[in-house]
This record gives structure tokens, C-alpha cells and sequence, in this order.
């Protein structure tokens, strides 16, 4: 885990609920306040608001105030240490017994239609992909994981054949946490004669706010759901799918355990790579390791950013200086104290062919549409920061001035907007991104229906505290590709590798990287 940024960096409102829950939680379980344990009640907090469920207790001292403090006490204390790592009693029971239910379902014999895969159904597989495709057939559960080019896509293809040919009656359900990931793992599939359903997992399980109508009194009618991007799928979206899931029904999870985890609590896909979880999921886990797409550069500075932890500055030094003209990954260096001046006039003319699209544009003509939505996948511009010099609201505040802190009703035709929240009654997820265009004299906004060739319109003030996406956090962009990918990656004095593994594989043709002149990572 990483550690948490000093306090000074943190927002206020974190900072001052770290200081509260320091001063509510021993008065309401009757103890006496203690500075330690206050202090890492600040830290657990601090990490939860990032993500992270645990930290590390830092000193002996730590230590020993935990164990005479009430609030680490068995069973209702809120805090437990195992191993010298803190956590919130809560979200450490739901952890444990969501990768017991994961673990559980890989190794629970099918009651009925496991067999062996026939010949023919793992002819022109690796020997990993085949272990897939016998694994779906024998097993309730398959972890598949790899690095991009490895084949996941046409694994899932081969293995959802397999099923098919043995069970012709099978339910199956495609999904994936955001919208952009759920339309890429349809489209990946539509060559194929398998012509099946695909949402993202919040419309599969019927969001209500903090609830979902599909649970356990509810279950959804699978035999078979495929979630891709679970990277991505944080511990209560997991736990929910779970809850609906039939215990009959397979689930294969499919993903890249080297990108960033999700913004929400917990990793799922990390925890599952520790070494006894991995032991216990045995022949369910499978990591495709064959390369066959060669993406240049990129796949070589993915791969060594996949196998290391070494410093970047170095490993791009090595790999990236000098990079030859035509490599399809390029390092600028550029000053710190504005944006750089070739970022801004990509974006420029990025923008302007958006624009003059949306002004050409048929609004009747779907294959017009389905070009428009898909010219939003030419240029990606990518930064780990909302805010700050090379910060995301300082890129949207070059290109749009006033206008960006408006609502998309002010902005240019053709500029992309971002869903920040589960819309499941619009059909729109948190991190779709749409365009401004003009429909019927107004302005409406338009975004890819990943469940349907058809796309949605929807006027700009359904869409609450919508954000221009000219660029993206790499959290955000997190699901996405494009054929051209630039990323800012301003020095924090953090670890970078995974975000700048999961920006740079979001490239299907070129990325630009760059950092600043003078500071290192």
C-alpha cells in the first residue's frame, strides 16, 4: 500500500473529518482519548478516502497503544491489527469474507455440465488460453488475467463458445464497471456469432443510490456473467455482484492486476494476488503471458513497468532517450510552471475537429453518429491530477476559459463531457464520456448506449456537476483507449508506476509522455 501525502497536501475537509473521528470514536465507546491511536484513526482515514483499507502501524509505540485501547478490543472494537497492518474492523469483515465467497466458488465442484473441452475447441490456443477454456467448463470461477496483447478478449470469445457448444441453453451475461470498458468488450466480441447482452455492472444490478435491486432475494437469472476491467471493481461493488449472484452461476473475472486499483474501497484484484489466496483459487486463476499484439515501445516500457518497481526516471532514460522518430512512444520534457505548449495545440486541433463533425454531422444517420462517438478515441490527454499546474481543471481552463466551470450548455459544440455519477435511469455510468452537439435547434448531449446500437440523447441538465473532458484523471480515462494517448505526469513525490502503466496502455497506436524538465520522479 502506498503511503498516505502529507497532511498539508490533504483537502481540509479530510483533515478535519481524520480530526473528528480522533476525538468521536473513544467518547463513544467510553475510553479515554489517545494520541497514537488518534493519530492513526487520521491515517486509516485519510488512506480510506483513497481507497485503501489498511496502513501500516509505524512503531512499536503504535503499537502497544492499540493493544490496551478499547477501540482495537475483539469483537466490537472498530479498529483490528493483524500483522502490524490496521484496518477498519468493518470493511476487514467484508474483505475477508468477500475473497472467501471468490475463493469458494473456484473451488465448489459444478453440480452439472462440467466436462473435458473436445480437441477441437482449443485448436490455435496457447497452453494458457487453453487452460481457460477448460477451466470455464469445470470450475465456478476463472481469474484471467494479462497485460494488453496477451489475448484476454479472445480468450473470454473462445471459452464463451465452449460453454455454448456444451450448454446451447446457457444464460449468459457480459459486464464491466464503466460504460466505455462494457462498449469495448461488446464491440471485442462482435465478430464472433455470440450475440450477447453487455451493461455496465451497476445496470446489471439495478442501482438505486447506495442500494441495487438485484441481491439475494432478487438474484439476476445467469448461468454465465463475464466482468472485464475488474481492476476496476472495487469491495462493495463486488460484494453486491456476489449477493446476486445464483451459486450455480459461473463468473469469470477478467483483468490486468498491474493497473491502478479502484478509486472506491478495496482491491479486489490485488487481494487475490496475494500468494495463499492465489494457492487456494489453484487451477482458477490463469495469466495469459503470450504477447500477440506488438505495440512498439509502448508494449516494452508496459512490460518493464509490469515486471519492476525500479525508479522511472532511469528506466525512460534507458528505454526512452533518445527514442527514435517514428517509436510509438515519445518523452517531452517541458517546464512545470505552465502546460506545455505542444500539449495545448493538439488539443486545439482536437477540439476544432470535433467541432466542425458535430457541425457536419446527420443527427439521422446512425453510422454519422457511430463515426462521431467514435472520434472521441483519436486523442486521449491524460494527467493524475484534477488540480495544479498540469492539474486536469488547468487544461479544460486554457481551451474553454470562463466557460469550463459552467454547465455543457455553455460550452463549444463537439466538446466531450464527462458522467460523474451512476445514472442507471439515463442509462449513463460514472466515467462515460459524451459530446456537446445541437439536436432540433438545442443543445443536447450525446453518449454511446453500450447495451444498444442506438444512442442516448440527453438533455445537459439531467446531467448533474458534468465536467468537460478535453482531458481525463488517469483514474477516469481507466476502461478507455485511443488511438493517440498524451500524459502529463507532473512530479508528486509518489510512487507512479501503475499510473503510468495504465495511461500508457490506454494507446493503441502513439503516446507522448511528459514530465517535468528538471525533477525527478
Amino acid at each position: 500500500m502506498s503511503s498516505s501525502p502529507p497532511a498539508q497536501e490533504q483537502p481540509r475537509w479530510l483533515q478535519a473529518l481524520a480530526a473528528a473521528l480522533g476525538e468521536a470514536l473513544p467518547r463513544l465507546h467510553g475510553c479515554k482519548p489517545d494520541p497514537l491511536v488518534a493519530e492513526l484513526i487520521g491515517a486509516l482515514a485519510t488512506a480510506l478516502a483513497e481507497g485503501q483499507l489498511e496502513i501500516a502501524v509505524p512503531s512499536a509505540l503504535h503499537q502497544q497503544a492499540l493493544a490496551r485501547s478499547p477501540l482495537a478490543a475483539e469483537p466490537d472494537g472498530p479498529l483490528v491489527m493483524t500483522d502490524g497492518r490496521l484496518q477498519w474492523r468493518r470493511w476487514q469483515r467484508q474483505r475477508e469474507g468477500v475473497l472467501q465467497q471468490l475463493i469458494e466458488r473456484a473451488q465448489r465442484p459444478l453440480e452439472a455440465g462440467g466436462g473435458a473441452a473436445p480437441a477441437a475447441q482449443l485448436e490455435g490456443l496457447d497452453p494458457d488460453q487453453q487452460l481457460a477454456v477448460r477451466a470455464v467448463l469445470e470450475q465456478g470461477l476463472v481469474l484471467l488475467e494479462g497485460g494488453p496483447g496477451t489475448g484476454k478478449t479472445s480468450t473470454v470469445a473462445r471459452m464463451l463458445v465452449a460453454l455454448v457448444a456444451e450448454q446451447p441453453a446457457s444464460r449468459l451475461q457480459l459486464a464491466a464497471p464503466t460504460g466505455k470498458a462494457a462498449a469495448r468488450l461488446r464491440a471485442a466480441l462482435a465478430g464472433t456469432d455470440l450475440h450477447l447482452p453487455c451493461s455496465t455492472l451497476h445496470r446489471l444490478l439495478e442501482s438505486r443510490g447506495d442500494r441495487f435491486g438485484r441481491n439475494r432475494h432478487n438474484p439476476l437469472a445467469l448461468d454465465l456473467l463475464v466482468v472485464d476491467e475488474v481492476s476496476m471493481v472495487d469491495l462493495p461493488l463486488m460484494q453486491a455482484l456476489l449477493d446476486a449472484l445464483p451459486a450455480s452461476c459461473r463468473l469469470v473475472l477478467v483483468g490486468d492486476g498491474a493497473q491502478l486499483p479502484p478509486v472506491g474501497p478495496g482491491s479486489v484484484l490485488l487481494d487475490l494476488q496475494e500468494p495463499a489466496r492465489r494457492l487456494a483459487l489453484g487451477s482458477a486463476a490463469i495469466e495469459l503471458r503470450t504477447t500477440y499484439r506488438n505495440n512498439g515501445r509502448i508494449a516494452a516500457v508496459a512490460a518493464a513497468l509490469r515486471e519492476g518497481e525500479q525508479p522511472l526516471e532511469p528506466l525512460l532514460a534507458r528505454m526512452l532517450d533518445p527514442a527514435p522518430a517514428d517509436s510509438n512512444l515519445q518523452w517531452l520534457q517541458a517546464p512545470s510552471h505552465c502546460l506545455p505548449a505542444a500539449l495545448l495545440e493538439r488539443l486545439r486541433r482536437h477540439q476544432l475537429d470535433l467541432e466542425q463533425l458535430c457541425r457536419h454531422w446527420a443527427p439521422n444517420d446512425s453510422s454519422a453518429t457511430s463515426s462521431l462517438l467514435g472520434a472521441l478515441d483519436r486523442c486521449l490527454v491524460m494527467s493524475p491530477l484534477r488540480r495544479g499546474r498540469w492539474g486536469v481543471g488547468a487544461i479544460h481552463q486554457a481551451l474553454l476559459g470562463e466557460a469550463a466551470t459552467r454547465s455543457p450548455q455553455h460550452w463549444p459544440l463537439g466538446t466531450p463531457v464527462l458522467c460523474r455519477h451512476n445514472l442507471v435511469d439515463l442509462g449513463l455510468a460514472n466515467g462515460d464520456v459524451g459530446l456537446v452537439v445541437e439536436h432540433g435547434g438545442e443543445r443536447r448531449l450525446l453518449f454511446a448506449n453500450p447495451g444498444s446500437p442506438e444512442p442516448l440523447w440527453i438533455h445537459p441538465a439531467q446531467l448533474p456537476d458534468a465536467e468537460p473532458a478535453l482531458a481525463l484523471t488517469v483514474h477516469k480515462a481507466q476502461g478507455s483507449e485511443a488511438e493517440e494517448v498524451w500524459v502529463l505526469m507532473p512530479a508528486t513525490g509518489r510512487p507512479q508506476q501503475r499510473l503510468l502503466y495504465t495511461a500508457l496502455t490506454r494507446a493503441r497506436q502513439l503516446a507522448i509522455l511528459i514530465t517535468p524538465v528538471t525533477t525527478p520522479f
